[in-house]
C-alpha cells in the first residue's frame, strides 16, 4: 500500500512541476518536425553559383597556396586536404580546406588570401539574390549564434536583412563568402519556437550554457520518472471489464468523472509508452557521461584517412588550359586519397563530372588502404560496394542528396569494436563511422526519437506516425498543465483558509469552554 502512495505522490507532484516542460517538448518537437531547413546546402549554393569559365592566366593549385604561405614554407602543400575553384563576385577564387579543417579564400589571380567584410558580405547578398540594386543591409558579425551550430570551420560570420517585405535575412561566412542560412521572419520564429526551445537554448542567452546539457539532463530523467509512474497508476487504475461490467460505476473503465481527469488518463494510457521513449530517448541525446563512442571521426583520424602526400597533378594543374571543363561548370573540385586525385566539374543542379587530367574515381584498393589509415591497427573484414541504404547509412528527411550518396564502399574491422566505415569512393571522402557503441546509440536514441527505421520511415507513412503520438502527448501534457493548475490552486485555498480559521479555543464562549474542560 505505501509503494502504491508512493507512485501516487511521485507521478502527481512531478506532473505539477513538469507538465508545462512537457507541454512545450511535445509543442516545440511538432514544429521541429515541419519546420524548414533554413541552413544552406552544397547543392543551395551550387544553385546560385556563378559560372566558372576558367582562364589560363589563372593560377594553379599549388601556385595559389605558396602565394597565400610563401615559398619558404616547404611543407605547406602538405597541409592541403581539398579545394574548390569557383568564382565570387567575378573573381576567380580557390577555396581551400586544410587538413585541420580550417577554411582558406585565396585568388586565383594573385594568391593573395580574401576574406568577406561587411561591404562584401553586401555584394555577396544581391548576388545571392540576383539583383544588384536589391534594397540590403548589413546588420552585425557575430562568431557564436545556436542558428549556425556545427559550422566552426566558417566562423564569423555576417547577417545581412533584406527588404523584402518578408524579413529575410541571410548569414554569410566572413571566412569564405559562403551563404550558410537564409531564414524570413516566419522561418526565424519557427526556429525560436522549434530548436531553440526545445534544447533549452535560452539558457545560453542568460550564461548558462555550460550548464544546459546538464540541465536538459537532469530534467529528462525527472520526465521519464513522471511519465514512468504515470504509466503504471493508469495501468493500476484501468479496468476495462473485457466481458464482464467493469468495476467502475456508471460503466467506466476508471475512476475520473471530470473532463480533465478522463482526458488525461486515455491519453496517458493510450501514449503514455511512446511519450516514455521519446523522453528516455531524448536522455541520451547528448550522450550522458560518454556512454557511447564520438559521433565522428575526430580530426587525426580524418588526416589520416587522405593521407599525408598531395599528388603532384593537384598542385600542378592549370585551368583553363582544358577543354574538358563543361560550360556550365559552377565549380571545380579537386579532392585527394593516398596517392590519388580526382578533378570533379560540377554544375548547378549538383551534376558532377570527372575530368580525365585525374583518375575518374578512388580505386577500391586507394579506399582501403586510406581506412587501414585511419583505424590504425587493424585489420579488414570485409568490403563491398554498397549501393543500397541500410539502417546505419540512409538518407534523413530535411537533408540534400548529398548528404548521404550512393554507391558507398563499406569497410569492416576485424576488430573488438567491430568498427564499420562509409567512404564515398568518387569524392574520397569519409561519410560516417559506426562500431557497437555508436550502433547501440543509433537505436537507443536515433530510432526512438527520430522513428527513423524501416518501413515507418517512408513518407506519408512517417508523418502520421508523428502528428498522431505528438497529438497525444499534446493531449497529455496540456491536461497535465490544467490538472497541475487546479491542484495548486486548491492547496493553495486550503492553506489561506487554514490561515484565517480562529483556532477552536479561541472561537468559544467562556461558558462552553468552562463546560468543555468540566467534560475533560
Amino acid at each position: 500500500m505505501q509503494v502504491k502512495r508512493l507512485l501516487f505522490f511521485t507521478h502527481r507532484w512531478l506532473g505539477v512541476a513538469l507538465a508545462l516542460l512537457m507541454l512545450l517538448w511535445f509543442a516545440s518537437g511538432l514544429v521541429i518536425v515541419y519546420a524548414p531547413n533554413t541552413v544552406q546546402s552544397r547543392d543551395d549554393q551550387l544553385a546560385h553559383g556563378e559560372l566558372l569559365a576558367p582562364q589560363a592566366d589563372w593560377l594553379p593549385l599549388g601556385s595559389a597556396w605558396t602565394g597565400r604561405w610563401g615559398a619558404g614554407d616547404e611543407a605547406a602543400p602538405q597541409r592541403i586536404a581539398s579545394a574548390r575553384l569557383l568564382r565570387q563576385l567575378d573573381e576567380p577564387l580557390w577555396l581551400v580546406e586544410d587538413v585541420q579543417g580550417e577554411r582558406h579564400l585565396i585568388s586565383a589571380l594573385d594568391g593573395s588570401a580574401r576574406q568577406a567584410d561587411a561591404t562584401r558580405a553586401v555584394a555577396l547578398t544581391r548576388a545571392w539574390l540576383g539583383d544588384p540594386h536589391a534594397a540590403v543591409a548589413h546588420l552585425e558579425t557575430f562568431t557564436h549564434d545556436a542558428t549556425v551550430r556545427n559550422l566552426e570551420a566558417l566562423r564569423p560570420f555576417h547577417r545581412v536583412a533584406v527588404n523584402d517585405g518578408r524579413g529575410t535575412q541571410i548569414t554569410l561566412s566572413a571566412r569564405t563568402g559562403e551563404v550558410v542560412r537564409v531564414a524570413d521572419a516566419l522561418d526565424r520564429g519557427l526556429f525560436w519556437a522549434g530548436n531553440w526551445l526545445h534544447l533549452f537554448r535560452p539558457l545560453d542567452s542568460v550564461g548558462w550554457g555550460e550548464a544546459r546539457r546538464d540541465v536538459l539532463l537532469w530534467v529528462s530523467g525527472f520526465t521519464v520518472v513522471a511519465t514512468l509512474t504515470g504509466l503504471i497508476v493508469g495501468w493500476l487504475r484501468w479496468r476495462p471489464g473485457f466481458g464482464r461490467q467493469p468495476q467502475y460505476s456508471g460503466g467506466r473503465a476508471h475512476p475520473y468523472r471530470a473532463f480533465w481527469f478522463s482526458w488525461h488518463f486515455w491519453s496517458g494510457l493510450i501514449g503514455g509508452i511512446v511519450a516514455l521513449l521519446w523522453i528516455g530517448s531524448g536522455f541520451f541525446n547528448n550522450n550522458p557521461w560518454q556512454l557511447f563512442s564520438p559521433a565522428n571521426a575526430n580530426r587525426g583520424e580524418l588526416g589520416r584517412f587522405i593521407g599525408k602526400e598531395v599528388p603532384a597533378v593537384m598542385l600542378q594543374w592549370q585551368p583553363g588550359l582544358s577543354a574538358a571543363v563543361p560550360a556550365d561548370t559552377v565549380e571545380l573540385r579537386w579532392q585527394r586519397l593516398g596517392r590519388e586525385a580526382t578533378l570533379l566539374a560540377v554544375n548547378a543542379e549538383g551534376k558532377l563530372q570527372a575530368l580525365p587530367v585525374a583518375a575518374p574515381a578512388f580505386a577500391a584498393d586507394t579506399v582501403r588502404a586510406a581506412v587501414l589509415r585511419a583505424a590504425g591497427d587493424a585489420t579488414i573484414a570485409s568490403q563491398t560496394l554498397q549501393t543500397e541504404y541500410d539502417s546505419y547509412y540512409y538518407p534523413r528527411h530535411g537533408r540534400a542528396a548529398s548528404d548521404r550518396p550512393l554507391p558507398v564502399v563499406r569497410v569492416e574491422l576485424a576488430d573488438a569494436a567491430n568498427t564499420r566505415y562509409y567512404a564515398d569512393p568518387r569524392e574520397g571522402r569519409l561519410l560516417l563511422r559506426q562500431d557497437d557503441s555508436r550502433r547501440a546509440y543509433r537505436w537507443i536514441f536515433s530510432a526512438l526519437h527520430h522513428w527513423d527505421f524501416g518501413w515507418l520511415y517512408a513518407r506519408p507513412l512517417w508523418d502520421g506516425w508523428m502528428i498522431v503520438w505528438i497529438g497525444f502527448g499534446l493531449v497529455m501534457s496540456l491536461t497535465s498543465v490544467v490538472l497541475g493548475w487546479k491542484r495548486l490552486r486548491a492547496s493553495f485555498r486550503r492553506r489561506q483558509g487554514r490561515a484565517r480559521a480562529p483556532s477552536p479555543a479561541l472561537g468559544r464562549q467562556p461558558e462552553q469552554l468552562a463546560t468543555s474542560r468540566q467534560a475533560g
